[in-house]
């Protein structure tokens, strides 16, 4: 009779495989993509995913300024900075985000929906904006389109 092995399959972060994935973020809504690339980012698509290890994937994300809002979004949503100096928050609508530093809406988004711990950073490092245009910089890669509804 076979026995089973009791030990489990740990992922190592020099072992990890990282595949390159590009999308279109033009006429997307803003948190249907930022789940999609989130997911990607910390792993957790592959069969392997350990949740306290690095073993996600690069994203390239093309037209990240033409990423789209629902509703009244565009003059609601409020983005929030502060300098830590007392009487220093600035207060900006989405609208103006995106006219100054349009790749800030698609990195606070999948920033928010990743872990709160030391390994967020890591993970936004693997996170690729391309705003101006759909030419991509990272073809040398070869990366594959992004599935989505992972």
């Amino acid at each position: 009779m076979a026995m089973m092995q009791k030990t489990t399959l740990r992922q190592n972060v020099k072992d990890a495989d990282r595949q390159w994935f590009v999308i279109d973020a033009e006429g997307k809504t803003l948190g249907q993509i930022a789940t999609d690339i989130a997911v990607v980012l910390r792993g957790k698509h592959r069969v392997d995913f350990t949740p306290h290890a690095d073993g996600g994937d690069h994203v390239i994300v093309l037209n990240a300024d033409k990423v789209g809002v629902t509703g009244d979004k565009e003059n609601r949503k409020l983005y929030y900075r502060h300098s830590g100096y007392l009487g220093n928050l600035k207060v900006q609508a989405l609208g103006d985000v995106r006219s100054k530093t349009p790749e800030r809406i698609l990195e606070q988004a999948v920033s928010g929906m990743l872990p709160k711990n030391k390994l967020r950073k890591c993970y936004l490092r693997r996170l690729h904006l391309v705003v101006n245009g759909a030419e991509n910089p990272h073809a040398a890669q070869k990366p594959q389109p992004l599935p989505t509804n992972i």
